[in-house]
């Protein structure tokens, strides 16, 4: 019998929460071991022997140590291939939902990683460090509306759920979190309010994981 999988995550990480939705759509049922980012776990000599990089999430599953949230995704989906399919077969919305996916992943999130809001504060102090998220994250955002205004229909693309819908939550999440108005972007907040209705992305929520702390829980 094969072992339960294994995820090494953090119940606020966007990274983390876009992967336990792709648990959670393709109904798998994983060991949650928390790796604290605020105490800083990540950077244990223990974690680093997991992850050189010093990120989460790592997935133990198939007896593979999988890293980076995209690539983990794509490899559930592949090998899971019930519905929802995650990544979509016609190339073109395939592409329009990995692009939507990717300006989240790697032209968002960076910019509120916790390492680097961090150094942030240290280097230029909490106020210049907040006025400097506010514009980077309004910025991504934008782009993000502008794609959507042209793929989305119930979802980010059309009305299946696609690896870009478990990437959109997380990061308007976040957006609320670091105070950034989204008031601007109607599409977004659309999609959003229609994919947090949905089970699966219900019990993956930040407020709803075993180390999100009792403040947070059931807000």
């Amino acid at each position: 019998m094969a072992s339960k999988p294994v995820l090494w995550n953090f119940f606020r990480s966007s990274a983390s929460w876009r992967v336990r939705i792709a648990l959670a759509l393709k109904e798998i049922e994983y060991e949650y071991k928390i790796v604290n980012l605020l105490t800083g776990e990540q950077l244990s000599e223990e974690f680093t022997k997991l992850n050189s990089k010093q990120e989460i999430p790592i997935l133990e599953i198939d007896g593979l140590h999988l890293t980076q949230s995209l690539p983990i995704i794509e490899y559930l989906d592949e090998t899971r291939p019930q519905e929802p399919r995650l990544i979509p077969k016609d190339p073109v919305i395939r592409c329009k939902a990995r692009a939507i996916a990717e300006i989240i992943n790697s032209g968002i999130q960076p910019y509120q990683n916790t390492n680097v809001l961090k150094r942030l504060v240290a280097e230029i102090g909490e106020e210049k460090k907040n006025e400097w998220l506010k514009h980077y994250l309004t910025k991504g955002f934008r782009a993000i509306e502008t794609a959507l205004i042209q793929s989305s229909g119930k979802y980010c693309v059309g009305d299946c759920l696609t690896i870009a819908d478990l990437c959109l939550v997380p990061q308007v999440y976040s957006a609320h979190r670091f105070n950034v108005s989204l008031q601007d972007f109607p599409t977004i907040l659309r999609v959003n309010a229609e994919l947090e209705k949905i089970p699966a992305f219900q019990k993956s929520h930040a407020h709803a994981q075993i180390d999100t702390p009792d403040e947070f829980k059931g807000k």
